[in-house]
């Protein structure tokens, strides 16, 4: 691993925890895998299928469970067995689900998502019950915001109730964190002054600001115009290169963690699960941006999204092994 992120941190012990708040989508995931990825029209033989619990807000919010900060999340189920299994998941990952609302009325969202060999994915999202998320869920949302050190938000629920939710984080005096996932043109101008710190991938990063980004030169341009709208951080994730941050006083860069690639499905979300993890602790942001590569790299190495979530016991040897030690602060 390259030396300057050696420099960048050494784990710590620390007494300061408050909890993280997950605000967004439950899905149940349809995986198959096979060599390659299908183009328009093609039917290919898989190789394998399973079922993972998956939607973006859970898994956010069992990335950040998982590496020991209290999580809430809040969202929406369906009355039906996914449903039911998918609530039984996050309670066994310690995520706190007083909050989630079964809607009866509603099946559970559902990701149809294929894999290829190198570990590149495909999705397709049916929302389900996220897409009934509504000002409701928001005032849900508000009675916990007061014990939170930061809300975590990404696009596969209504963007009204992202719009509300971060509204209420910000009046609340809560970080707000954002994953605009999947990207969509039609985000409001408005969110992006709520967003205290927001996390596209290069992918998505592209879409915002209506150019490729495809290394740090076009990340760091983007970046700059997503401060420009009011954002108040803004990381650019770039895959097995690394993550681009900027914000109103630095601008700095985090190698990517090598690793042999099986499944990358919920890396981004393990990355946003432990900067907020890293963050509920007190720690930096450079800090945090390179927790966050950590996690979405061991992410990487296993396929499914929850069950590739690493615990604490699990992230810190990785981090150890790579030279970058446990020490008391």
């Amino acid at each position: 691993m390259a030396n300057c992120q050696k420099q960048l941190l050494a784990i710590s012990n620390t007494s300061i925890m408050s909890k993280v708040i997950v605000f967004g989508s439950i899905n149940m995931d349809l995986v198959a895998r096979s060599h390659r990825l299908p183009v328009a029209g093609e039917t290919l033989r898989g190789h394998d299928f399973f079922t993972a619990a998956g939607g973006k807000g859970a898994n956010q919010a069992v990335a950040a469970a998982r590496l020991g900060v209290p999580t809430q999340m809040v969202g929406r189920l369906g009355g039906d067995s996914f449903g039911r299994e998918l609530l039984a998941g996050l309670q066994a990952s310690s995520v706190d689900t007083g909050a989630v609302l079964v809607d009866e009325a509603a099946a559970s969202g559902v990701a149809i998502i294929t894999v290829d060999d190198a570990g590149e994915n495909n999705i397709i999202i049916v929302a389900g019950a996220n897409g009934r998320v509504n000002e409701n869920d928001v005032e849900r949302l508000k009675n916990w915001l007061p014990e939170a050190a930061a809300l975590l938000l990404q696009l596969e629920i209504p963007m009204s109730a992202v719009l509300a939710a971060a509204e209420a984080g910000r009046q609340a005096g809560v970080r707000v964190i954002l994953d605009p996932a999947p990207a969509s043109l039609d985000i409001p101008q408005q969110l992006y002054p709520l967003v205290d710190i927001i996390t596209p991938n290069e992918v998505e990063a592209g879409q915002l600001v209506g150019f490729p980004v495809d290394g740090q030169e076009s990340a760091d341009k983007a970046a700059t115009i997503l401060l420009g709208w009011g954002v108040g951080n803004a990381i650019v994730k770039l895959g097995d290169r690394g993550v681009f941050c900027a914000t109103s006083q630095e601008k700095f860069f985090v190698p990517a963690f090598r690793v042999q690639a099986v499944d990358t499905t919920a890396a981004g979300d393990a990355f946003n699960g432990a900067l907020a993890t890293a963050l509920a602790e007190g720690r930096s942001l450079r800090e945090a941006v390179v927790w966050g590569a950590a996690a979405g790299a061991i992410s990487a190495t296993t396929a499914g999204a929850q069950p590739s979530l690493p615990d604490r016991e699990m992230f810190n040897r990785f981090l150890g092994e790579r030279g970058i030690f446990q020490t008391p602060r």
